[in-house]
C-alpha cells in the first residue's frame, strides 16, 4: 500500500474535504464544527422546522468513503449527511444537531445507516434523543454484505457497503415526492432486504497520519493476492486467492448467488428485474473499471441468467485509494405503496443548478428543550430522589467489583464507567432541585449520562433513557406513582433498545439483567421481586459464552468464572433502588 499523501493531517484533511463540497455543489452548506453538510433552504433566510413539504433523509459515517455521503447532499437524495473522522463514526451529538437544527423535520426524517456498531449506537442514540423531543423520526439499517457469512457475522450480521446508496437513491427519490415517513422507511427497508454486495481489493488502505505499515506484516497482501470479501474499514474478508478477474468474479458472484451456500445465501435474487452497482473503492483507474464491470455483466448473463435492467458503475463508496471494486445486485421488488417503482425512482433525476444562487444557511438552535415542557406526569420528587440516590450509591459500592470482572473478561473499564455515570447523576441531585416532573427530570438525568458515560454501555444506557423519556409522554399526563406506568414505558424503552442491539438475555449482555427487570416487574408490580430476578439473572451470566461485545474476543475460561460486568452492575442499580443492602441480600454470594 502507499503511504503517501498530499495531506497527511487527517483532520485537516477531513475539514478541507467538506469544505470542498460546499465549492463544488452551491445548494450545500457547512456545519464546519459539527461536520454536517446540508441543502440549503429554499428562502434568503435560515429556516426553521415547520411547514415543510417532505421527509428529511440523513445519513453519514466515517470519513474516507467519498463521495458517500457528503457528494449525495441535494434534492431527490440526502437532506443531510454527517462526517465523523476518517473510518470513525460522528459522535451521537453530531448526529443530533443535523436532525434537530439542519434539516426540515415538520414531515418527519429518516435516517438511513449502514450495519456498524459505533454508527448503530451512536445515530441510535441521536434518533432516540429526537423523538424524545417530540419529533417524528425513524432510522433504518442497511447490511448488504455476504464477505462475512452468518457463522462470522453472528448476532452483529452483515456490513453495510456500497449498496446503501441505492437505499438512499431510492429513499431520496420518494422523500421527495411528498410521501410520508411511513412510506418512505417501508421502502428504504424492503430495499435494503433486498440488496446483497461483497468486495475484493488488491491491498489494504493507509490512513493518513498513521504509521505506515510493515509490508511483511499480516496486514499487508503480496503482489499477486487479492482479498476476497475486504470490508471498506480494512476489515479481512473471507480469504485471500491467487486468482485473475474472470476467477474473481465467478468466487465473488457465487457468494452473492449460491443458494447452496448456506452461510452466504440471504438473498434469493429471483426477480425478473435485476439493478448492478459495480462500485470503485477509489484506487482502481476507469478503464480498468471498466473492464471489471464488464467480465461483471457478461457472467451474469452467461454463468446466472441475468440480465440487469440498470448497470451503475463508477466511483460511488470509497475506502480511501483502496484498489479494488464491490458488486451489488439489487433485487427489484413491488413497493406496495401505490406509486412509482424501485426503477421509477431509481431513475428519478436530481436536480440542483448553479442559477439558483442560494446563500441560505440554517442557524435553528440546536439545544434541546421540547422534554423541559411540564408533561403532567407528576411524581414525588424526595421519594424519587432518595430512590434514585440509593441506586446510584449502590452502583458506586459494587464498581470494584465489577471492575475484577471486567479485567476478567473485557478491558476492565466497565466499572469506572458505570461509577463515572452514578457519580455524575448524584452530583446532579445535588446541585438540582427535582421538580416533580417526572419527565422533565429524567430528560435532564439522560443529558448528564450522555456526557458523562462514553463507550458502549454509555451509548445503550443513553439510547434505553431516551426511549424512556419518549415512552413516558404516552402516559402523560398522570401519577407516575403507578407502577403500571413505568411498566408500560419501560417495555416500549426495551423494543427501542432492540432495534439498535441485537443483545437478548443469553448473550451475557447487560440485557441479561434489564429483560427480567422489567418482566418480574409488570407481572408484579414489586420493586424487591423485579431486583432480585434481576440480581439472580446476572448471576446467571456466570459460565455463559458471549455472543457479543467485547468479551467474545478476549477468549479464554474467564467467562466460566465470573458473571457479565455490566449485567451484575445493572443488578446493582435495581437492588439499591429496591432498598436491599449487602448485608440483608448476599450480594456477595461471589
Amino acid at each position: 500500500m502507499s503511504a503517501k499523501h498530499f495531506i497527511n493531517d487527517p483532520t485537516a484533511l477531513v475539514n478541507a474535504a467538506l469544505q470542498s463540497v460546499t465549492y463544488t455543489n452551491p445548494s450545500v452548506a457547512l456545519d464546519a464544527e459539527n461536520k454536517i453538510l446540508y441543502r440549503r433552504p429554499t428562502g434568503n433566510t435560515g429556516s426553521s422546522n415547520k411547514d415543510e413539504h417532505q421527509v428529511s433523509l440523513i445519513s453519514g459515517g466515517g470519513s474516507g468513503h467519498e463521495p458517500s455521503f457528503g457528494a449525495m447532499v441535494g434534492n431527490g437524495l440526502l437532506s443531510a449527511a454527517v462526517a465523523g473522522t476518517i473510518f470513525a463514526s460522528p459522535s451521537a451529538e453530531q448526529v443530533r444537531k443535523a436532525i434537530m437544527g439542519r434539516v426540515d423535520t415538520g414531515r418527519g426524517a429518516l435516517v438511513v445507516v449502514m450495519n456498524y456498531t459505533g454508527d448503530i449506537l451512536n445515530f441510535g442514540m441521536a434518533v432516540e434523543k429526537a423523538k424524545a423531543a417530540g419529533l417524528d423520526v425513524d432510522m433504518v439499517v442497511v447490511a448488504d454484505d455476504v464477505g462475512v457469512g452468518r457463522a462470522r457475522g453472528g448476532k452483529v450480521g452483515r456490513r453495510g457497503i456500497a449498496g446503501t446508496v441505492l437505499v438512499q437513491k431510492i429513499a431520496g427519490a420518494l422523500a421527495a415526492q411528498g410521501r410520508s415517513l411511513k412510506e418512505v422507511a417501508s421502502v428504504a427497508r424492503l430495499t435494503a432486504n433486498n440488496l446483497v454486495s461483497v468486495g475484493a481489493s488488491l491491498e489494504h488502505v493507509h490512513v493518513p497520519g498513521r504509521a505506515p505499515v510493515d509490508p511483511k506484516s499480516s496486514e499487508s497482501l503480496g503482489f499477486d493476492e487479492v482479498e476476497v470479501g475486504m470490508g471498506i474499514h480494512n476489515e479481512p474478508g473471507s480469504g485471500r486467492a491467487k486468482v485473475q478477474l474472470p476467477e474473481l468474479v465467478k468466487t465473488m458472484l457465487s457468494q452473492l448467488l449460491d443458494q447452496s451456500d448456506a452461510d452466504r445465501a440471504f438473498l434469493n435474487v429471483n426477480s425478473n428485474e435485476i439493478v448492478l452497482l459495480v462500485n470503485n473503492l477509489g484506487g482502481v483507474s476507469v478503464l480498468e473499471l471498466g473492464g471489471i464491470t464488464a467480465e461483471v455483466v457478461n457472467q451474469l448473463g452467461e454463468q446466472w441468467g441475468i440480465r440487469p435492467v440498470r448497470i451503475l458503475s463508477g466511483t460511488y463508496m470509497t475506502s480511501l485509494n483502496g484498489l479494488g471494486f464491490s458488486i451489488s445486485l439489487l433485487n427489484v421488488v413491488n413497493t406496495d405503496i401505490g406509486g412509482p417503482s424501485m426503477i421509477q425512482l431509481l431513475d428519478a433525476p436530481l436536480k440542483e443548478t448553479w442559477e439558483a444562487k442560494n446563500e441560505a444557511t440554517r442557524e435553528d438552535d440546536t439545544s434541546l428543550g421540547g422534554e423541559n415542557k411540564s408533561s403532567g406526569l407528576k411524581i414525588d420528587a424526595n421519594l424519587m430522589k432518595d430512590t434514585l440516590t440509593a441506586g446510584l450509591e449502590a452502583v458506586i459500592a459494587a464498581e470494584p467489583d465489577v471492575t475484577r470482572y471486567d479485567t476478567v473478561v473485557g478491558d476492565g473499564d466497565c466499572g469506572i464507567g458505570l461509577k463515572r455515570g452514578a457519580e455524575g447523576i448524584l452530583s446532579h441531585l445535588s446541585k438540582t432541585e427535582l421538580t416533580g416532573d417526572a419527565i422533565m427530570d429524567l430528560a435532564n438525568i439522560v443529558s448528564v449520562v450522555e456526557v458523562d458515560m462514553d463507550g458502549t454501555s454509555g451509548a445503550i444506557y443513553s439510547i434505553f433513557l431516551n426511549a424512556l423519556v419518549h415512552a413516558l409522554k404516552t402516559f402523560a399526563p398522570g401519577d407516575a406513582s403507578d407502577v403500571k406506568i413505568w411498566t408500560g414505558a419501560l417495555n416500549q424503552s426495551c423494543n427501542a433498545l432492540s432495534k439498535y442491539t441485537p443483545a437478548k438475555p443469553g448473550d451475557r449482555t447487560l440485557v441479561d439483567a434489564l429483560y427480567p427487570f422489567v418482566e418480574v416487574l409488570g407481572k408484579t408490580g414489586d420493586l424487591k421481586k423485579a431486583a432480585e430476578a434481576s440480581k439472580e439473572a446476572a448471576l446467571g451470566t456466570k459460565g455463559m459464552k458471549a455472543s457479543l461485545g467485547r468479551t467474545v474476543y478476549v477468549g479464554g475460561s474467564g467467562f466460566e468464572e465470573v458473571p457479565d460486568p455490566g449485567a451484575w452492575g445493572l443488578a446493582c442499580f435495581f437492588l439499591g433502588l429496591a432498598g436491599l443492602k449487602p448485608t440483608e441480600d448476599g450480594w456477595d454470594v461471589i
